[in-house]
């Protein structure tokens, strides 16, 4: 029994009925996993040894994901992805994941370990190439949609893909590439004209023989699953080597932090039971090739029977459209995304009733963001959290209560999670001390792929070294300061650029922040900043300059502030591109 939403249907056992019977003020997060996590509940732990380490993991996640995908039938006609005009029931998509997974072993000759990629933006083909993969025993390679023609061959070339899924844009791009690259097969989805050599995706479970089943391939939870690609943002992107095991850990972490904050929130066991009962719709806002979209958004949607509403692009005024129309009722991004849907003239006029969650992350929230998203829609649930590629997504979630009472802070790591801050020499450090997070857990990737220098810098004994600075208080709930590489260090002082961008985002002129460090002959580096301001609106750099020097320190306010009205650039997740942007303006003189 896989599902979360079967496991959930536990939850009116007489142990939870005698611990939770009615709305209590604030249940520990010792009190609730030690109810919901205990022998026979559904959030049950055990220890379990991967890679010679005992580390705590779910009981009852799926060993892998073929038996993910094999029970989400149990949804039957039921919409899982909505696109547009189109829909594609639970059903449909487990015959055709069942067709392409045997398409791929019988007609290409995938073998258990070989890698497919898939590089395209998201349409419903994308989830069912990724699943088919997967229970075909493959590593599913998810390549960055973004990519030119030459970031696409590196991705090929590094990860050894045999096969790859494209749509029209990279197909484009990819006969573009006049080296040799692995590939032995293409398929290609949404082409208008494809190359004789080419496969046509729909002909692969049109023509193909019904099948009963998947494919019957002896998968563990520790082999190989994904390889995802990190940002890249210090040099070539990395590919972060996941199991079934990390992918399949998701699957329960997410719901359980869910259930952990409405609990905090005075809600009662009884309250989450007529919850779960209630059409799940979630607005897909980043793509499928980052973790927060395929572990966060897909595999959350299919694992708990909702509905994936996905978009041809992101665009806030078609989003209340979608919402509207479909009763998005869970809607996540990064918080750029949420201010530019609270920024639309018409949201007021608009019936945003079925909205129940609001959730960010990948990038530090503006502290007026919560009261924003309580002054539009007061009835809202909001929340925030952490998580990375080589983590499996979720770290650590703040939620409700908790948020609104520390807004600041990430929330406190999921039951199966280690989180420890360390000091340079990696010694732990007390409550409250800041340094660099560290994480141990089942969502922690195998290392990085065909790099095993870049291993053994980034993980120590199961532990993977964030790069986040940050801090943990004496409840457990952790704070992200910023990240190592954006620290800047102004004659001897450590300024956190997150810290200097989050007091510019509560100007009312300003939509977006990024500072960075420039070099200085004394200093070593002076602060800077670039801001994007709304297009009705005038601000001085002396405005911004004093606005920051009323609350925060001298030395950290922007030696220079650039204004401009046109957007940030941005990544495929909504991230500032800051490497982008500070080379830019590297050349520029501070003083000028």
């Amino acid at each position: 029994m896989h599902s979360s939403l079967k496991l959930l249907g536990f939850v009116i056992k007489s142990e939870l009925r005698k611990r939770f019977p009615k709305r209590i003020s604030r249940p520990s997060f010792e009190t609730i996993t030690s109810v919901l996590c205990s022998p026979g509940m559904p959030f049950e732990i055990e220890q379990v040894e991967v890679d010679g380490r005992s580390l705590r993991c779910w009981k009852n996640a799926a060993p892998s994901m073929a038996a993910l995908v094999e029970s989400s039938l149990e949804y039957g006609d039921a919409d899982f992805i909505v696109y547009g005009d189109e829909r594609l029931s639970y059903r449909e998509h487990h015959r055709r994941v069942v067709a392409l997974a045997h398409q791929l072993i019988d007609r290409f000759g995938i073998t258990k370990g070989d890698r497919v990629a898939i590089a395209m933006r998201n349409y419903p083909e994308w989830s069912v190439a990724f699943w088919a993969a997967a229970a075909a025993g493959a590593v599913v390679v998810p390549l960055n949609a973004w990519w030119t023609s030459d970031e696409l061959e590196y991705g090929l070339t590094d990860s050894g893909a045999s096969l790859m899924f494209v749509d029209a844009e990279r197909l484009e791009r990819l006969q573009n590439i006049e080296s040799d690259l692995p590939l032995q097969h293409v398929v290609a989805v949404r082409c208008d004209t494809v190359p004789a050599d080419v496969t046509v995706i729909d002909s692969l479970w049109l023509d193909a023989p019904d099948k009963q089943g998947l494919p019957a391939v002896s998968i563990s939870p520790d082999d190989s699953a994904t390889l995802f690609y990190t940002s890249g943002t210090t040099g070539f992107p990395k590919g972060t080597l996941g199991t079934h095991r990390n992918f399949c850990s998701a699957a329960l972490t997410m719901p359980f932090s869910g259930v952990q904050g409405m609990l905090r929130s005075g809600d009662t066991l009884f309250d989450l039971m007529a919850i779960k009962k209630r059409p799940r719709a979630v607005l897909l806002t980043v793509p499928l090739f980052h973790v927060t979209g395929c572990h966060g958004m897909m595999l959350g949607t299919l694992s708990n029977g909702g509905k994936l509403v996905m978009m041809h692009k992101w665009d806030p005024a078609v989003a209340l459209d979608v919402i509207e129309r479909e009763s998005v009722n869970v809607f996540s991004g990064v918080p750029a995304m949420v201010r530019q849907l609270l920024d639309l003239n018409e949201i007021e006029q608009r019936d945003l009733s079925a909205i129940t969650n609001i959730g960010y992350g990948g990038a530090p929230a503006p502290p007026d963001l919560l009261r924003r998203i309580k002054a539009a829609m007061p009835a809202v649930g909001a929340s925030n959290g952490w998580g990375i590629t080589e983590t499996s997504a979720g770290i650590a979630t703040n939620s409700r209560q908790d948020y609104a009472d520390k807004p600041d802070s990430v929330g406190p790591a999921s039951p199966v999670c280690d989180v420890k801050v360390v000091n340079e020499s990696g010694e732990q450090l007390a409550a409250g001390e800041l340094g660099e997070l560290w994480v141990r857990g089942p969502g922690v990737v195998k290392g990085y792929w065909g790099k095993p220098e870049a291993t053994e810098a980034s993980f120590t004994d199961g532990w993977f070294h964030t790069g986040d600075v940050g801090k943990i208080d004496e409840q457990g709930f952790i704070y992200l300061v910023d990240r190592l590489k954006d620290m800047i260090i102004r004659g001897g002082e450590n300024i956190y650029c997150a810290e200097v961008e989050s007091v510019l985002s509560e100007h009312p002129a300003v939509i977006l922040a990024c500072v960075f460090g420039l070099p200085h002959e004394v200093l070593g580096e002076q602060v800077a900043a670039v801001v994007q301001i709304g297009p009705d609106k005038t601000v001085s750099q002396q405005e911004l300059q004093q606005f920051i020097a009323n609350r925060l320190a001298a030395f950290k306010v922007p030696a220079k502030i650039w204004t401009c009205t046109e957007p940030l650039p941005t990544g495929a997740t909504g991230k500032v591109q800051k490497k982008e942007i500070r080379a830019c303006y590297a050349e520029r003189d501070p003083e000028a």
